[in-house]
């Protein structure tokens, strides 16, 4: 019988399919040019660990999941833009139902992450703010982690950022789902929405 792979593909399953050429043209590159592609990406795996080692363990630090964290960060660029931030803006920015934002602020609000304040112009809707505390962590961990990207970044002259900019551009256009994965990012996208309103309208019976 054969035998089934199951789990995490290695890392020579990746490189195989990486270095399948059914998926790219290639017959324009030398192999040393082959070669140089298959470091950048190397190179771009190496970073992706790295930086998701470094959120896990900023997460660990702060007691915080992956929603929680992604809602903190939002609310504290809004607040260095003199922004409000409303439970739905969350929902929209974290892509969760009104009802899991609402356990989600719950949550940080017990935590003592954020507090709840009066809108500026709608007395029937409520703002978020991070709390002072957690505001001076995140700049000791987000923050430095940031500035440490801003530096590599400046040690570039101005050719080589462009160049990786327009790279980082194009990477980010391929990485749009395509196929298979297009109809389930839109499958998604509408339970969703689906929920949301079958949320909205138990809030309202």
């Amino acid at each position: 019988m054969a035998t089934i792979k199951t789990g995490i593909a290695s890392d020579s399953d990746i490189e195989h399919v990486v270095n399948d050429s059914e998926f790219s043209e290639r017959s324009h590159l030398s192999q040393a040019e082959i070669d140089q592609c298959q470091k950048v990406m190397e190179s771009l795996r190496r970073w992706r660990e790295a930086d998701r080692a470094l959120s896990e363990v900023s997460r660990r630090y702060m007691r915080l999941n992956e929603s929680d964290m992604r809602t903190i960060r939002m609310l504290i660029r809004a607040q260095q833009r003199g922004r409000v931030v409303t439970p739905k803006d969350i929902a929209r920015e974290v892509g969760i139902s009104s009802a899991s934002t609402t356990k989600l602020v719950r949550r940080l609000e017990v935590n003592g992450h954020l507090v709840r304040v009066a809108h500026p112009s709608d007395r029937r809707t409520i703002c978020l703010e991070v709390t002072a505390a957690t505001a001076r962590v995140a700049r000791e961990t987000i923050g430095r982690q940031h500035s440490r990207r801003f530096d590599a970044a400046a040690a570039l002259d101005g050719v080589e950022r462009e160049t990786v900019i327009r790279f980082l551009t194009a990477l980010a256009e391929a990485d749009s789902p395509q196929g298979y994965l297009a109809e389930a990012s839109d499958s998604a996208k509408q339970e969703t929405v689906e929920t949301e309103q079958e949320s909205d309208t138990c809030a309202l019976e």
